[in-house]
């Protein structure tokens, strides 16, 4: 089964006026697996979709959704998975990918069927980004090992981290979407900081690996006009063009960032220091 709930985009004046409850209604999304299902979040801003696949008792299929007025799900569409839990497969129209944990696979327009499932008794939690495409690309899956791997920060500032590079345009052909994974070190709470924004692209991040019991709490908005969101496990946040990214856990934890928009260029954000934010 296929769920999705559609999101609109929003004037960054309009959310100014936003209670937490309507902030969390617009840009929060709070359950992405349920049991042998498949849970997508469409929003305007770049006609992006989040989701996850929770493939527990049965092989999963993604089909298309009204939204889309398309005869199958990636008719005119790409698709980016990272299966955060245990071994699982995805079946790409009749071939079989096998990802273990933190592994992607990219999945190109024009694959008319994508199936999900469980491996070898484990359980697989496939973490779904999607964008619309104009050129088909062949399918590639990327292991840890084959990622562009960066590392930032400074246990100093409590924010040394490690960002797994994975379907990005050097390791990947992708028309617009790049994911990759962000893993910070014991001891740091802070990603993304210094924060920023770039106009050209919208991010959804989404979180795991955080211990039972802690929080994370997303900061967005403009960066003269900053909110935040409090976030458990398995929650992700829609953060619009004109927002900034960042956020703070009581403990450590990892993210993934998901990202489409007007170019392919990582390290095209216009930065903001700590004292300039409010």
């Amino acid at each position: 089964m296929t769920n999705s709930e559609f999101r609109f985009a929003h004037h960054p004046d309009d959310v100014k006026k936003y209670t937490t409850e309507e902030l969390r209604e617009h840009f929060l999304i709070p359950e992405l697996f349920k049991k042998d299902e498949i849970n997508l979040t469409y929003t305007m801003y770049d006609r992006y979709i989040a989701g996850g696949a929770f493939p527990v008792s049965k092989k999963i299929k993604l089909d298309t959704i009204d939204d889309l007025k398309a005869d199958y799900f990636l008719e005119r569409r790409e698709l980016g998975v990272i299966n955060v839990g245990g071994k699982g497969k995805v079946t790409v129209d009749g071939e079989v990918y096998e990802l273990g944990h933190k592994e992607a696979l990219y999945v190109g327009r024009g694959n008319k069927e994508v199936f999900f499932e469980a491996a070898d008794g484990e359980q697989p939690y496939f973490y779904l980004n999607s964008a619309p495409a104009h050129k088909e690309y062949p399918s590639k899956k990327v292991t840890l090992a084959e990622a562009e791997v960066v590392e930032l920060g400074d246990s100093k500032t409590s924010n040394k981290r490690k960002i797994n590079k994975l379907l990005v345009n050097s390791i990947v052909d992708t028309c617009q979407l790049q994911m990759g994974m962000t893993e910070l070190k014991e001891g740091s709470v802070w990603n993304t900081m210094p924060p920023h924004t770039h106009t050209r692209r919208m991010e959804v991040y989404f979180y795991f690996n955080l211990e039972e019991g802690q929080t994370i709490s997303h900061f967005m908005g403009q960066p003269h006009e900053t909110r935040h969101i409090f976030m458990k496990n398995h929650q992700a946040v829609i953060s619009p063009e004109w927002s900034i990214h960042a956020g703070a856990g009581t403990s450590n934890y990892t993210f993934i960032w998901g990202m489409a928009g007007e170019n392919l260029d990582y390290g095209d954000m216009d930065k903001v220091s700590p004292e300039e934010l409010k």
